[in-house]
């Protein structure tokens, strides 16, 4: 092969490469609110409106420098939480496993 057609392959390949991983970035982001929905979240939150509790963009602002925000915010989803954001308490939700919260934890703190 010449020099131009190695170029050539080893762009195309980029590309596609590239694309691949844009679209499924997509369904993981996508997957990840479904879950909030599934797992009722969505009941008191709102990606970009306060409802009962903040927004996901507010909880993301305000943990933006915390590094060990995805691990408290695991906390706060199992075993609920009160006075983080006024008076009104986060209820513990039990259900939601471990590894649920966690993904839940790093798609809200994503929302920015």
């Amino acid at each position: 092969m010449t020099k131009s057609t190695n170029l050539t392959l080893s762009l195309t390949l980029s590309l596609t490469l590239a694309a691949m991983l844009a679209v499924a970035a997509v369904p993981a982001a996508q997957a990840n609110a479904d879950l909030a929905k599934a797992k009722a979240c969505m009941a008191c939150h709102a990606i970009g409106a306060k409802l009962v509790g903040p927004s996901y963009k507010d909880v993301a602002a305000k943990y933006a420098k915390d590094g060990g925000a995805e691990a408290r915010l695991v906390q706060k989803i199992q075993k609920g939480s009160s006075g983080t954001w006024g008076p009104i308490p986060m209820p513990a939700n039990p259900q939601v496993s471990e590894a649920d919260a966690r993904v839940l934890a790093k798609w809200i703190l994503a929302q920015k």
